[in-house]
């Protein structure tokens, strides 16, 4: 029997409910019935199952073989995969969600600290103590940094409470607007940005050079996945306009600058009652910081009954992405259609 296909998910919290949504977006909604369930599946992905991990395990899951696909940040993958990133492909960098940054931050009153430099020159005076969850990444931070003299403490708690509390002077943790940070009176450093992370598509390399079904799945998510992100804030129009021939209707549209849409407007005959009403349909895609420029620039040209409605999916040709990966795989497929 065919082995199944094997996705990892971020199992609680913010990024479980972004990644969720996220999927649902691009068409593959997980068919999670019970919020306690470990185990779903994507309707649109027949033999496909989805297993729940935290998104810091997942990295780990699918260099060692257990699940084929992850979504996870990017911030787990540098943390946990550091000294065997070979096991694991990166298939898509950036999910567009997810955004935060792993920083190292003081307590406001280290008036004499406010760059990584400055750190360095403390640490060479007294050893100070830094509390994070993330010990890999911020040990090679520091030590590339130049900061010597600082003990790790690995903490799954409430970091920004930390040199609080006392048991530690300084931390290293992931923010993604900062309050948090200022409400416990801590600051990034300048120049103390260790990572920058979001939500990426990762899977496992021995999976993905074996096993046709891994990568024909991979092919269907990053075809939903890159149609849904390209057609983010676009909208297509429609409208129905007035001219004589074609060609006049060519001039007229090309002489307003945001017409052209994403690859130029299509237009066609009406069907009327009337077998010469010189009617034409127009449709075109314009993204959303244009819509109404051009709905103006519609009107002006004689264009009326404009419609407008969200664009879901931009199919191209073979994703970038999946290109990409056949490429790094040494693979063709025998059929890109």
């Amino acid at each position: 029997m065919q082995e199944q296909v094997r996705i990892a998910l971020p199992s609680k919290g913010r990024m479980e409910d972004e990644t969720l949504g996220f999927l649902a977006g691009c068409g593959l909604r997980v068919n999670k019935t019970n919020p306690r369930q470990y185990s779903a599946t994507i309707p649109e992905l027949p033999g496909v199952l989805v297993l729940f991990q935290r998104a810091r395990d997942i990295p780990i899951s699918v260099a060692a073989g257990d699940v084929d696909l992850g979504i996870t940040g990017y911030d787990a993958l540098a943390e946990t995969l550091h000294d065997r990133p070979e096991a694991v492909i990166v298939i898509h960098e950036g999910l567009g969600y997810g955004e935060c940054s792993l920083v190292v931050a003081v307590p406001d009153d280290w008036d004499d600290v406010r760059t990584v430099p400055d750190l360095a020159r403390r640490t060479a005076l007294q050893p100070l103590r830094v509390a994070t969850k993330y010990t890999a990444s911020v040990e090679r931070f520091l030590r590339d940094a130049g900061v010597a003299n600082v003990r790790i403490v690995s903490s799954d708690g409430a970091l920004e409470s930390a040199p609080t509390i006392g048991y530690a002077d300084f931390i290293a943790d992931i923010t993604s607007t900062g309050t948090t940070l200022r409400e416990n009176r801590l600051r990034p450093l300048d120049g103390g940005t260790i990572l920058n992370s979001q939500a990426i598509l990762i899977g496992s390399r021995a999976a993905l050079e074996s096993r046709p079904d891994v990568l024909a799945v991979t092919r269907q998510m990053l075809e939903f996945v890159e149609a849904h992100m390209r057609a983010r804030g676009q909208y297509m129009i429609f409208a129905n306009i007035r001219g004589e021939h074609a060609d006049d209707l060519r001039q007229r549209i090309y002489s307003q600058p945001d017409l052209g849409g994403l690859q130029g407007p299509t237009f066609a005959p009406m069907m009327t009652r009337e077998i010469r009403s010189h009617w034409w349909a127009i449709n075109l895609v314009v993204s959303h910081h244009k819509l109404y420029d051009a709905i103006r620039q519609i009107r002006a040209i004689g264009g009326s009954g404009v419609v407008v409605t969200p664009v879901t999916y931009i199919f191209e040709e073979l994703p970038e992405r999946y290109q990409r990966l056949l490429a790094e795989l040494n693979t063709e497929e025998s059929n890109q259609g």
